[in-house]
């Protein structure tokens, strides 16, 4: 079974500046996703991550103006990671779509297993309920993730709509990003996690083959 690993942070190339500045740059950011890991949004202050990384609060503006800016950044540099780690488990699939749809459960649930997201995430989920860049910038996270899942959908089932695609895509990302709470980092059931990803091969395979033209639609015009 293959394994995947995200990054912690993928980091885009800056224009201008100097190899020190961008080691500085890096630095902050790095040590604002320890304090978000370990201490949650409301310690995620500018003196707070200074003396994570050891330098003046007043540093961090060198490279930050204010703190929605550095967020920002830190988010970025997050959704970059999963998006060049889904980009190579879909490559490694090939032209296979039941391998791609298994290598892309696999990395989700996967992920879910890490300190890192099973932290972050819920507190993002919170964040985008009143900020509107963290909407943004997680809804471009969740955004992508769908539209793989709706490429590997026409793959499997070339019969059904790109409306159906859109819902099914949509429950197969909610139910899987949805098990952080209960199997996630810590969590009760992250034990069994392999049993989840075998229901979860096995289930989504099968919805997606066996969705009849107009099923989804139907259901939905009744609703």
């Amino acid at each position: 079974m293959a394994k995947f690993t995200v990054p912690d942070l993928k980091f885009t190339p800056r224009d201008g500046g100097n190899a020190r500045g961008h080691e500085g740059f890096e630095m902050v950011l790095k040590a604002a996703l320890q304090v978000l890991i370990d201490e949650g949004y409301k310690d995620l202050t500018l003196r707070r991550i200074a003396a994570e990384c050891g330098m003046k609060a007043s540093n961090i503006t060198y490279y930050f103006k204010t703190k929605n800016e550095l967020i920002e950044a830190l988010l970025e540099a997050v959704v970059s990671s999963y998006h060049g780690t889904i980009e190579a488990a879909m490559d490694q699939a090939g032209d296979d779509p039941e391998l791609k749809l298994e290598n892309l459960i696999t990395l989700i649930l996967e992920d879910i297993t890490t300190k890192k997201t099973t932290f972050i995430f819920p507190e993002l989920w919170a964040l985008s309920n009143h900020s509107p860049f963290v909407k943004k910038i997680v809804n471009a996270l969740y955004k992508t993730e769908r539209l793989f899942f709706d490429s590997i959908i026409k793959e499997m089932n070339p019969h059904i709509s790109a409306q159906e695609r859109e819902i099914v895509g949509l429950f197969i990302v909610a139910s899987l990003e949805g098990m952080t709470v209960f199997a996630g980092y810590g969590k009760p059931y992250k034990k069994h996690m392999p049993l989840i990803k075998n229901i979860s091969y096995k289930f989504f395979g099968e919805l997606i083959r066996n969705l009849r033209p107009g099923e989804v639609e139907g259901a939905l015009s009744a609703a």
